[in-house]
């Protein structure tokens, strides 16, 4: 069966990136010319992705306008046969690509979202039993040459009949307390079964390097999972509780390794933010050269 679903988690409130995110959903921070959010689902169609469900809040209206070729901004520009329409009329419906959204409830009493594996069980409905991505809208990863690691993850997924199949990438041990951490059965393969996962670790007590990339593939059997995990002293569920108790039951879940020409841009606080900014200014191809010669000329007025 092959997979053509996503479930794109947007509704976390953004407290790392205060006072930017306070009125500014984190997603819709521009990285180059583009927001997040569109990087990512970018990177959805490039694996092929063609339906796609936000689940949001009530904050973030602004993540689904974005993508709507029918607002009024795109009335107006076809109206006024405008320069500017085909660098803001994305046409993603030409390209068979639905979006869809749903809100992640809020408990009473509560006064954020009830966690990440909350967000994945409000897209039940949406995927049914079939196979699906999930892709946290707030970092995106850029593929330079080969196959992307999506479509890795997804030839992977179904070869080896997983039940979970998570993108992953190595960090250093210093770091390791900042991620999940995935245990492997071996540590040198870029394809490898996992037998556990560790909630941010310290560094002296960390089984590996192996941090989840926000990236994952799921059979349905993970829904009856998040049903039945425990929630934290927050009241919140994780989805790393969901996928560890998958792999205490037996059944396959694998990483697949980010490669070098691969890069994880990872929006969580700003100077991840400012880092991924300055390299795709850099990269532009009409401003980067100059925006080179800027940050240099600066640099050097500084040291003389």
């Amino acid at each position: 069966m092959s997979i053509n679903k996503a479930i794109v988690p947007v509704a976390g409130l953004g407290t790392r990136l205060l006072p930017t995110t306070k009125a500014l959903a984190k997603e819709m921070l521009p990285v180059g010319r583009l927001p997040v959010i569109h990087h990512v689902v970018e990177e959805l169609l490039a694996a092929g992705i063609r339906k796609i469900l936000f689940v949001t809040a009530h904050n973030k209206g602004a993540i689904t306008d974005h993508f709507d070729d029918g607002s009024e901004l795109i009335r107006r520009l076809e109206a006024e046969q405008h320069d500017l329409l085909d660098s803001c009329r994305f046409n993603y419906r030409a390209q068979g690509v639905e979006f869809f959204s749903v809100l992640q409830h809020i408990a009473p009493g509560q006064h954020k979202p009830a966690g990440t594996g909350d967000a994945v069980a409000a897209g039940e409905t949406f995927v049914s039993d079939e196979p699906f991505v999930v892709a946290f809208g707030d970092s995106f990863i850029t593929t330079h040459s080969g196959k992307p690691l999506l479509q890795r993850m997804i030839d992977s997924h179904q070869s080896c009949r997983a039940s979970c199949t998570i993108g992953a990438f190595t960090v250093p041990e210093n770091r390791v307390h900042h991620y999940g951490i995935l245990i492997p059965e071996t540590t040198d393969q870029a394809d490898v079964r996992l037998t556990g996962i560790l909630e941010k670790p310290h560094p002296e007590q960390t089984p590996s390097r192996l941090a989840i990339s926000a990236r994952y593939i799921f059979s349905s059997a993970i829904f009856e999972r998040i049903r039945n995990a425990h929630p934290s002293a927050g009241g919140e569920i994780y989805l790393t509780d969901a996928i560890d108790s998958l792999i205490s039951a037996g059944a396959m879940v694998r990483a697949v390794c980010l490669n070098a020409a691969e890069k994880r841009h990872d929006i969580g606080n700003h100077l991840a933010y400012f880092e991924s900014f300055v390299d795709y200014a850099l990269d532009d191809p009409e401003w980067g050269e100059q925006i080179r010669a800027y940050i240099l000329e600066k640099l050097a007025r500084q040291r003389s």
